[in-house]
């Protein structure tokens, strides 16, 4: 398990960054040349934006990704003319974003296009109109996308002018978009935490060192497919930001949303269900590879391995925790659903608060990861504006006031069990301790871990010291009783000095906003 020297910055996601693609080589290899070629000084974010809005437009389909309260169907009478108004300014921009890539070679193609309509002969008319239909280069991908994409927006304004849009009407123009993106052969965005080398790249020095310092080659590749995950929707917020600040694109915002909170659900997801289990396997091949003089003269260096490798399973559970309440909390109370009168002048102002939001706790979760991995070594530099270190500090606060209340709960349930008589009760009846080990894990790990809490040792001790026991053992559960009172008096020693920051200066602590999100979390659960 002891690692090889040092790895560049390409060996660090390279293989994932290559695995994760469905592209052919053949095809993979024209599409970088053709990337390389490109010389126009915003190629990055122009593809990048571009492809991110063709699976947005995807995602946007599913309800599920729409902001508002959660809805298990659509009613048959909702009018879906808001929803097609979004997707048809999102057309529109992708249209554009085409129109970029392609430079000169769009001219030729409008011209042609203007050109069919006046062919008299079906056959001549025929060739054009099969001439789009071609991909053997990414130009012609492009010239696919942005040719279907032009149709695609005069089907969406006549519909808007007809007045009421079905959800027939809307579900069939969906699913003709995602037909069109799903058989691009150079464009197509849609697998689930796929990478791209043009776009996707840790510009962080510091995670960069965090990935170098894990010495399992499993747990490597989960780190790093979680931080180029993390790095991604760092750059969906600064699209939403972008749409905020332009008037009336404000509505495509909601494309970038969905796109952010699926591939988050599916982020969440892998490090919830998935990863442990990868974490796992890896360091049980790992060790079955080790010759048994290897253990003899290592066995104290493995065994810290080891328990560095179950500190980044408790952090990455951490993590999904953390990014799926915050998901909840924006999307279910924070972003108004779409609806035909939606002023915009007050949906801009909501979406920058709601996006300083999410992105100090993408941010959070970055520094938590490299804290744990490199725990000597300074945070990482995120760029943080006022009000992205205001949202940071707010929650931050709001999570040391939750954990406090499980705690008290934790601490009532105890002294209650242990002013029982019956040290026979059934399991069940102290399923609270391992309920209380959930939400330590979910909320309370990385506040004693980044908050260098200096009774962590003896905390997470009487924590296990209760794993798995069904009978009331009076003295472990006396122990831990009172370490969750030590850890709760240091809590709001550390709720006090974040509430005295400058950032929160005049910002009274919102406990019904921190009760809301408590509630969300639990729910989640």
């Amino acid at each position: 398990m002891l690692r090889p020297a040092s790895t560049s910055e390409r060996d660090v996601h390279a293989h994932l960054l290559r695995d994760s693609r469905r592209l052919p080589r053949e095809q993979a290899r024209a599409r970088e040349s053709w990337f390389d070629a490109l010389s126009s000084e915003r190629k990055e974010e122009t593809l990048f934006e571009l492809e991110m809005l063709l699976k947005g437009l995807v995602c946007f389909g599913n309800p599920r990704n729409h902001p508002g309260p959660p809805a298990r169907s659509v009613p048959p009478e909702h009018d879906h003319h808001a929803e097609l108004r979004i997707v048809r300014d999102a057309l529109e921009r992708a249209g554009a974003l085409c129109r970029v890539l392609l430079g000169e070679r769009t001219q030729t193609s409008t011209f042609a296009r203007s050109l069919g309509g006046a062919l008299p002969e079906d056959a001549a008319r025929s060739r054009l109109v099969k001439e789009p239909l071609s991909q053997g280069t990414p130009d012609e991908s492009l010239l696919a996308l942005r040719s279907a994409f032009g149709d695609f927006v005069e089907l969406a304004d006549g519909l808007l002018r007809a007045g009421r849009v079905p959800e027939r009407a809307f579900l069939a123009l969906h699913a003709t978009i995602t037909r069109e993106v799903g058989r691009n052969a150079y464009f197509d965005p849609l697998v689930t935490l796929e990478f791209r080398p043009e776009f996707d790249r840790l510009r962080s020095p510091e995670a960069l060192e965090a990935l170098h310092a894990i010495s399992s080659e499993a747990a490597h590749r989960v780190a790093a497919l979680t931080f180029l995950a993390l790095s991604r929707a760092l750059r969906y917020v600064a699209l939403v930001e972008v749409c905020a600040a332009e008037g009336e694109s404000v509505r495509r915002a909601y494309v970038l949303l969905a796109v952010l909170r699926s591939d988050l659900r599916a982020l969440t997801r892998f490090l919830s269900r998935r990863a442990a289990d990868q974490i796992a396997d890896g360091a049980e091949h790992e060790l079955l590879a080790l010759d048994a003089a290897h253990l003899s003269a290592h066995a104290d260096a493995l065994e810290a391995q080891l328990r560095g490798l179950a500190r980044l399973r408790a952090v990455l559970d951490t993590v999904a925790s953390t990014l799926r309440v915050e998901m909840r909390k924006a999307f279910e109370r924070d972003v108004p659903p779409p609806a035909p009168d939606l002023p915009v002048a007050a949906l801009a102002p909501q979406l920058i608060v709601v996006a300083a939001q999410v992105r100090a706790a993408l941010q959070h979760a970055l520094r938590v990861l490299c804290a744990e991995l490199r725990p000597a070594a300074p945070p990482p530099e995120l760029a943080l504006d006022a009000e992205a270190r205001r949202a940071a500090s707010e929650r931050l606060r709001r999570e040391v006031w939750m954990f406090v209340q499980v705690l008290r709960a934790f601490d009532a349930k105890a002294s209650a069990s242990l002013e029982s008589v019956d040290r026979w009760a059934g399991a069940g009846s102290f399923s609270f301790v391992r309920d209380f080990l959930q939400h330590f894990r979910a909320i309370g790990y990385q506040l004693v871990r980044l908050g260098d809490y200096g009774r962590l040792e003896p905390f997470l001790a009487s924590l296990e010291s209760l794993r798995d026991v069904d009978l009331l053992d009076r003295a472990r559960m006396a122990a831990a009783t009172a370490e969750c009172r030590a850890l709760h008096t240091w809590l709001e020693a550390l709720f006090a000095a974040v509430s005295r920051r400058a950032e929160l200066a005049g910002a009274p602590f919102d406990k019904r906003d921190a009760a809301e999100t408590l509630r969300i979390y639990l729910a989640a659960g």
